[in-house]
């Protein structure tokens, strides 16, 4: 049976890699590097966009 789930759509801000991790320079205590996350604000971090609404047509 085929199956009728369309794939997600790729966000365009990310290109799919929705969070990453930035040093910050610093060192901890036992010698790693310090490093922050980062999420897409377009994607809020899931990698995917929905798809464009269709415009509405006015005055029909």
């Amino acid at each position: 049976m085929p199956e009728n789930t369309r794939p997600r759509l790729i966000c365009s801000h990310c290109d799919g890699f929705p969070t990453v991790a930035v040093t910050t320079g610093q060192t901890t205590p036992t010698g790693h590097r310090q490093t922050i996350t980062a999420a897409c604000p377009a994607c809020h971090g899931t990698g995917h966009s929905l798809p464009a609404r269709p415009n509405a047509r006015v005055g029909v």
